[in-house]
């Protein structure tokens, strides 16, 4: 019998669910999300996203 070593494959980028892109903003916006990060212990990445998702599922187009 031969021992084998088994390697799953691993997904290709962009294959998670996920991309990633830039995302220019103030400094004086990034000073509050590591401050924001440091209390919560959380990545300016996941506060980002929790952000980004909350405005899409509570945003309000202006009509006038």
């Amino acid at each position: 019998m031969r021992d084998e070593i088994i390697i799953n494959k691993k997904a290709l980028i962009g294959e998670d669910g996920y991309r990633t892109f830039s995302l220019r903003i103030k400094e004086e916006t990034v000073n509050r999300l590591e401050d924001l990060s440091q209390e919560t212990n959380r990545s300016r990445n996941e506060l980002i996203t929790i952000f980004i998702e909350y405005g899409l599922d509570h945003y309000k187009i202006n009509t006038k």
